[in-house]
């Protein structure tokens, strides 16, 4: 599927707050809920949403977290069951969008609000946690459809149902599935020079220099 500009609509806004992992010592910010307030979301991600892992979650590259709606009605027939906004963890949900069509550099841009597409989510024991069930993390992997981080490039204000207007890079398009199968590999020389054209997460840059696609 090839991306258009086009008029989005934010599906859901959630947030979440720390809570206990049974077993662990570090809490966990992925429960997240809708919430039908407007929420200011700069530099760092959402206002009073929780981020606990500060070393693979949260920080300016992975500001907001975000999930299609086309792509949670996918997950729903194929799992069979309710996938509730938040489930996931993600802070927005647009209505409209796919994961399969998102690219590195794409921007969502909700009033004041511009975000950018740094690299896709990957699942984690966290996840696996969230949904009851260990094999999940290798499932996500599996169909590579996964949901986006975004980086803050203008702060503003969002509430469900903004309009977003959907603004696809105008470079060269590498997308979330493509970078979700590309992870953790060594890449050729192109596909790194290719990797290396386009605003990837920072910590994925870091990585190229050493042939590595890591994020």
């Amino acid at each position: 599927m090839k991306a258009a500009t086009r008029d989005l609509k934010v599906l859901a806004v959630c947030i979440g707050k720390p809570e206990e992992r049974p077993g662990k010592k570090m809490k966990t910010g992925i429960n997240k809920h809708p919430t039908g307030e407007t929420v200011f979301v700069g530099f760092e991600g959402l206002a009073d949403d929780a981020v606990c892992n500060g070393k693979y979650h949260g920080g300016p590259e992975q500001a907001v977290y975000v999930e299609g709606n086309l792509t949670r009605l996918w997950w729903q027939r194929a799992l069979n069951k309710p996938i509730n906004h938040g489930l996931f963890g993600e802070n927005l949900c647009i209505a409209g969008l796919d994961n399969q069509i998102v690219s590195v550099g794409d921007r969502l841009l909700i009033g004041d609000l511009v975000m950018e597409v740094t690299a896709p989510r990957m699942p984690c024991r966290v996840l696996a946690d969230r949904m009851g069930d260990h094999g999940f993390p290798k499932l996500y992997k599996k169909v590579a459809r996964p949901g986006f981080y975004c980086r803050v490039i203008h702060p503003g204000y969002v509430t469900a149902g903004a309009l977003v207007r959907y603004v696809p890079y105008a470079g060269e398009r590498v997308s979330m599935t493509e970078m979700a199968r590309h992870h953790g590999k060594r890449g050729s020389p192109e596909l790194i020079a290719l990797y290396q054209s386009v605003p990837v997460h920072a910590k994925l840059r870091a990585f190229l220099s050493n042939g590595q696609i890591k994020f």
